[in-house]
């Protein structure tokens, strides 16, 4: 029988003992003061965020895919990160998946049982045709659950690449993982409700390993989000001010240019910093891995 008091994540919180009899405002400034603690805790983990990055930036490049494998709270953040890198960053929607234990109903409902199932981990990426060129990051917070360690096994055995993402020190998925990130922001709020602590932490260290992959590879210029998909309204003038600004037009010029190459960003700050034609400057982003700070010092 597992001892669910060595689990960091299920520790009682001794600072939030009488949350329930506290005034609404004392309370939400106690979950505030617990809050606090989460960026600290992924700040201790930094150098093995960025280990991870490298390793994934690399398997992109090379024409592999981001694989998320988790449940509950934890595959619902995967799910998230996967679903917002289209948008956000114009990824293939296959680029990086999502994967949670009972499939897309477990988004909304509960599925009892699926997270306790080694096999199904494994299933779900063999339903994908995961294989050595891709990347898996298993996430969970109590570093336990074997629908992720059946994943994560499935993963190692293909010969790929395998991250961890936990928040209790010494767990199973600490030990299969080749990178293991394990922010450790304390005892929760309500005892076990880690989609309060330990899921922001989770959040945050999902937010830097897509951004950090996507910045090497030459998605952003400057802090800019040059290859966002304009695939609505808001999108559209979001393009219009992100040329304006990096190229330093007005965005009247920026829309014009970017009419031009069907809306695409990273173009259109090519055509005008360099005074380049379409497809002149689609040649040098190429040769350039698709980077428009290289692009644009090229000689």
């Amino acid at each position: 029988m597992e001892d669910w008091k060595q689990i960091a994540t299920e520790e009682k919180n001794r600072n939030t003992e009488k949350i329930d009899t506290l005034s609404t405002l004392e309370m939400v400034r106690l979950i505030n003061e617990e809050d606090k603690k989460v960026a600290y805790a992924v700040e201790r983990e930094l150098a093995r965020i960025a280990e991870a990055i490298d390793i994934i930036s690399v398997k992109l490049r090379e024409g592999g895919r981001l694989i998320y494998s988790g449940c509950g709270t934890s595959g619902r953040l995967g799910v998230l990160d996967a679903a917002e890198c289209p948008p956000t960053f114009s990824t293939d929607p296959g680029q990086v998946v999502g994967l949670i234990a009972g499939g897309k109903e477990a988004m909304f409902e509960a599925v009892e049982g699926a997270e306790d199932n080694e096999k199904l981990g494994a299933e779900d990426l063999q339903e994908i045709g995961f294989c050595d060129r891709d990347v898996l990051v298993g996430i969970a917070a109590s570093g336990r659950t074997p629908y992720v360690i059946g994943a994560m096994r499935y993963a190692k055995s293909c010969g790929a690449p395998v991250i961890g993402v936990a928040c209790s020190p010494g767990s199973e998925i600490e030990r299969e993982a080749q990178v293991a990130i394990t922010p450790t922001p304390g005892p929760e709020v309500v005892t076990g409700s880690t989609r309060m602590k330990s899921g922001t932490a989770q959040k945050m260290v999902l937010n830097m390993l897509s951004t950090g992959a996507m910045i090497k590879l030459g998605k952003v210029y400057g802090n800019l989000m040059v290859d966002v998909k304009p695939s609505n309204e808001k999108l559209i003038h979001r393009c219009q001010r992100i040329v304006s600004e990096a190229a330093c037009v007005t965005e009247e010029e920026a829309k014009t240019v970017l009419i031009q190459c069907d809306y695409r960003p990273k173009t259109a700050i090519v055509m005008l910093l360099r005074g380049l034609g379409e497809e002149e400057a689609r040649t040098l982003l190429e040769r350039n891995d698709g980077k428009v700070s290289a692009a644009i010092k090229e000689e």
